[in-house]
């Protein structure tokens, strides 16, 4: 008969990694969110209800775990998850789902628990997610509004567009964001067909009083503009191609406005002169010449202190919120859902999200600077890794160095007593 026989010196060097820890990455952030308010929203939509093992943590778990390893189908969520069945435990989990356990309740549980979930976590982090580098007045209370659209490959919801040639119409489900610029991540999100038209997501939003929103010509409502303007909020957007105005005033443009691209500035009333019915509101318009595109923009805006210069240079600022949208298909299956029903893919769209926002209260937690592609596929590579994620993250190639040089250290097969 063969046996070790280990002393506690050699056990002390065999534990002794600087790197170790007693739970995988994808425990780690979990631990991000308190427990206690998952249990407070699946007791408030009661989303347990008729569940016996398959609950709204274990959901949530495994759909996070689809998120990071960018899983396209069930089987592969369900196997990879079998594969690492032990390592549940850590996770908080006490049943490893089915095929059909997951497909029943991405179909039948409500979403408005993720929503909510999003919501609570989103309350918690946001005031530690503000970039403070940022130096300028007005980028902390800048808010961008936008909307994406995914294509689905049936018509679930219906798209927008007319119908293909060979009659094959494919659905599309489209997600309209707010966004806080100096936060990077939606504080209000809404989900409805594609073929929904833009405005009515601004329709009735009320913003904090001295913000600035931006929006592109798709949100084109001069009502909502003039209850912006009585709520002490300022608006940028472009000046929609065939809008009807009438020029109050010819604003001069000194040497300075100039040389940054200012070409013109007046005081315009946008809307028809001859409908009683519509509602006409005071703007500025200013005409801005981009030199690296060499193309022309009119910009419309209520804001009558701030720079012309200055108001092109916020419009741009618009064009973070596609980065967003361009981040969250390019790192997680928002394109590829695990079911072919409307609240499947709105599940996990709301969990996509929850894991966006997690890697960013990653990446604002440690001082060296990471891209987020490449956190991303740190975290989907090392999901199940039993190692310190922030050590780590802080100095990879010290911590690499010490686990070697620990590792090479441990006791051999001679030094055990091998008998």
């Amino acid at each position: 008969m063969m046996y070790f026989v280990i002393t506690t010196k050699q056990k002390d060097i065999m534990n002794k990694n600087a790197n170790f820890t007693g739970q995988p990455i994808f425990s780690q952030l979990l631990n991000l969110i308190d427990k206690s308010e998952i249990k407070r929203q699946v007791k408030y939509y009661q989303s347990d209800k008729y569940y016996k093992k398959f609950k709204t943590y274990e959901h949530l778990v495994t759909m996070l775990y689809t998120i990071y390893h960018k899983c396209s189908s069930i089987r592969e969520v369900v196997s990879g998850m079998q594969v690492c069945c032990k390592k549940l435990n850590h996770l908080g989990m006490v049943y490893c789902p089915r095929k059909s356990t997951l497909s029943q309740a991405n179909q039948k549980r409500n979403t408005d628990v993720f929503k909510s979930i999003y919501k609570v976590l989103y309350t918690r982090y946001s005031k530690s997610l503000p970039d403070s580098r940022k130096k300028k007045s007005w980028y902390s209370r800048l808010y961008i509004i936008d909307s994406t659209t995914i294509t689905l490959f049936k018509e679930i919801l219906k798209n927008a567009g007319r119908n293909p040639i060979n009659g094959k119409r494919k659905g599309g489900i489209k997600v309209h964001a707010l966004i806080k610029a100096d936060q990077d991540i939606p504080c209000l999100i809404k989900m409805n067909a594609a073929s929904s038209h833009d405005i009515p997501f601004i329709k009735g939003l009320k913003l904090p009083k001295g913000s600035i929103v931006v929006f592109d010509k798709a949100y084109n409502d001069y009502s909502q503009y003039e209850l912006w303007t009585e709520q002490k909020v300022d608006w940028v957007t472009r000046l929609r191609q065939g809008s009807v105005y009438q020029v109050i005033e010819d604003k001069p443009i000194n040497t300075i406005q100039f040389k940054k691209g200012v070409i013109k500035e007046c005081s315009v009333i946008l809307g028809h002169t001859s409908h009683t019915n519509i509602t006409r509101t005071k703007a500025r318009l200013i005409e801005y010449y981009d030199i690296k595109t060499q193309r022309t923009f009119s910009f419309i805006t209520n804001n009558q202190t701030l720079a012309a210069s200055t108001i092109a240079e916020i419009y741009k600022h618009r064009w973070q919120i596609e980065i967003l949208f361009k981040r969250l298909k390019q790192n997680y299956p928002i394109q590829y859902f695990l079911g072919d029903n409307e609240n499947a893919i709105k599940i996990q769209i709301w969990c996509a999200l929850i894991a966006d926002l997690l890697l960013k209260v990653v990446i604002s937690k440690v001082k060296r600077k990471w891209s987020y592609a490449n956190l991303s596929s740190l975290i989907r590579i090392h999901l199940m890794t039993y190692t310190k994620l922030f050590a780590f993250l802080e100095n990879p190639d010290k911590q690499l160095i010490n686990y070697r040089t620990q590792h090479n250290k441990g006791p051999t097969l001679f030094d055990m007593g091998y008998l």
